[in-house]
C-alpha cells in the first residue's frame, strides 16, 4: 500500500470514529453516530448481553412508532390527535438513538422487522377504531409492558460490571422515564374507559411479551 493509500485509509477511520462519516442505517438512511462516548467499546462490553438489548430495544422502538403512526392515521385531525404526536415524536427520538447504537455496536437489526411494520400499525388503527379510549388503552398496555422490560434490562447490567455499560444503562433509564411519562398520559385521557379494557391490555401485553421473546432471538 502507497503511503497515500495509507494516510487516506487512517484519515478516513479517524472520521468515524468522530462522527465525521455518517453511515447507513438498517432502513437506509445517513445518521450521525458518537462513539463511545462515556467508555462503551466493542472489547470492554458483554457482547451478547448488549447485542440482544439493542436488537429487542430497536425492534421495540420501531413497533412503537408504527402503533402510534396507526392511531395518527384514524385520529390525528381528532382533539386527541397532538397528545398522540407528542408521544410518537419521543418514540421517533427513541428510535433514532437505537439506530445510531446498532451501528456503533455494530449489532444486526431483528428478522422479524418488516412483521412488527405491519403489525404494529395494524394495532395502532385497530385500537384507535375503538375511540380515543381504545387507541390510549393500547398505549398504556404496551407502554407498561416496554417499561417492565426496560427494567429488567436495568437489572440485567446491573449484574453485569454496570460501570462498563453505563451509557446504555443511561439510555434504558431516560427512555423507561418516558415511557411511563406514556403510560400515565393513556390513563388520564381515558384509556380505562375503553371497551373490555382489561381484556384488551391482557391480549396486548401478551402480544408484546410474545414479540420481545422472538425479537431478542431473531
Amino acid at each position: 500500500m502507497s503511503w497515500t493509500a495509507a494516510a487516506a485509509a487512517v484519515r478516513s477511520l479517524w472520521r468515524l470514529r468522530t462522527g465525521a462519516l455518517r453511515p447507513l442505517s438498517a432502513y437506509g438512511r445517513r445518521i450521525s453516530v458518537r462513539f463511545y462516548s462515556l467508555g462503551m467499546t466493542l472489547d470492554n462490553i458483554n457482547r451478547a448481553a448488549v447485542d440482544r438489548i439493542i436488537r429487542v430495544d430497536h425492534a421495540g422502538e420501531y413497533g412503537a412508532n408504527r402503533i402510534y403512526a396507526g392511531q395518527m392515521a384514524v385520529l390525528g385531525r381528532t382533539s386527541v390527535g397532538p397528545v398522540i404526536q407528542k408521544m410518537w415524536d419521543q418514540e421517533k427520538d427513541h428510535l433514532k438513538k437505537f439506530d445510531e447504537l446498532m451501528v456503533a455496536f455494530r449489532v444486526r437489526p431483528t428478522i422479524l422487522m418488516p412483521f412488527w411494520n405491519v403489525v404494529g400499525f395494524a394495532l395502532g388503527a385497530g385500537t384507535a377504531l375503538l375511540g380515543k379510549e381504545g387507541a390510549m388503552a393500547c398505549t398504556v398496555a404496551v407502554e407498561e409492558s416496554i417499561a417492565h422490560h426496560y427494567n429488567n434490562q436495568i437489572r440485567t447490567l446491573m449484574e453485569k460490571e454496570p460501570e462498563k455499560h453505563e451509557e446504555l444503562l443511561q439510555v434504558i433509564r431516560k427512555f423507561r422515564d418516558e415511557e411511563l411519562e406514556h403510560h400515565d398520559l393513556g390513563l388520564e385521557h381515558d384509556a380505562q374507559l375503553a371497551p373490555a379494557y382489561t381484556v384488551l391490555k391482557s391480549l396486548i401485553q401478551a402480544g408484546c411479551r410474545v414479540a420481545i421473546y422472538l425479537s431478542e432471538r431473531f
